[in-house]
């Protein structure tokens, strides 16, 4: 099987770039807007809002099946820039998707827990309507259905609160702040799970050998929490104690964008479809932090 990974450079790109190394009878290719080099991977470029480009690609190295890890993540710039979102989360997307159906591959879709405006108050499942309150969750929702209507046998997983030892990301801020700060203040009322990009790159690649069945996922690792939380956790992990962490509301410290107040994915179903078992976010922050 011939796969691609788009957004190469990203958290989850890198992992993935980790799991081919563990699979070789695969022919991996890992591409960016620019050319690489990620853990002794060739990184090739390639414009995936260039749908000449991604057809060319695509039908030249005969690919099977694309893992799309692309994507326009600064949710605050979004709200004054979601032309350039839309076009990097659902344009794209669409364009993947339609040259892999031409190929008669398939595709995995990467999205997030922004689909949902967070008013709920038990976990979400794939069913529930969708209504996201930023431009970052409207253009991911677009992307969505622009790669399952040029794509039917795509498998969108949707995820949240991403984070590895590659790239930025909170764990790593906080382990900053909470060592140049003596204070610091980290929202309490929004809640989630925390997912490590490494299980979720696991995750993927259980798909990608079990075989994909269509249709949408969701995915992190178990457990709830609070940002306020996990910055607890992340310093008693870290051994950080010169820092004190007060809990503020979210009408404290306003951004452009909104955010879910209630983000928790209910994961019953790839769990179900793939017999898989995810561990507790806890345990995989341990795991990271190692590694950092």
């Amino acid at each position: 099987m011939n796969i691609l990974v788009t957004g190469a450079c990203g958290q989850l790109g890198h992992e993935m770039q980790l799991q081919a190394q563990g699979h070789p009878a695969f022919t991996w290719f890992f591409t960016d807007i620019i050319s690489a080099e990620g853990n002794g991977t060739a990184i090739t470029p390639l414009d995936i809002t260039d749908s000449v480009a991604v057809n060319a690609f695509v039908a030249e190295k005969n690919i099977d099946l694309i893992v799309n890890c692309a994507a326009y993540t600064a949710v605050d710039r979004a709200e004054t820039d979601e032309e350039k979102a839309f076009l990097l989360n659902a344009t794209a997307p669409g364009y993947l998707a339609a040259a892999i159906e031409h190929q008669g591959g398939q595709m995995i879709q990467i999205s997030t827990d922004y689909v949902f405006d967070g008013t709920a108050h038990i976990p979400y499942t794939e069913d529930q309507t969708t209504c996201p309150a930023s431009a970052y969750g409207r253009t991911k929702l677009a992307g969505e259905q622009a790669v399952l209507e040029a794509n039917p046998t795509a498998m969108i997983i949707r995820t949240a609160w991403l984070y590895s030892t590659f790239g930025n990301n909170f764990v790593k801020t906080m382990l900053r702040l909470g060592r140049e700060k003596e204070q610091l203040g980290v929202i309490f009322d929004q809640i989630g799970t925390p997912t490590y990009a490494r299980d979720l790159a696991d995750a993927i690649m259980t798909a990608i050998n079990q075989g994909i069945v269509p249709g949408i996922y969701h995915f992190t690792d178990e457990g709830v929490t609070s940002w306020y939380d996990f910055t607890l956790a992340i310093h008693r992990i870290a051994g950080i104690t010169t820092c004190h962490v007060r809990p503020l509301h979210t009408f404290e410290y306003p951004t452009p964008a909104a955010r879910p107040h209630y983000s928790v994915l209910d994961k019953s179903k790839i769990k179900q479809a793939y017999g898989i078992e995810i561990p507790h976010w806890e345990e995989s922050l341990c795991e990271c932090m190692k590694s950092l």
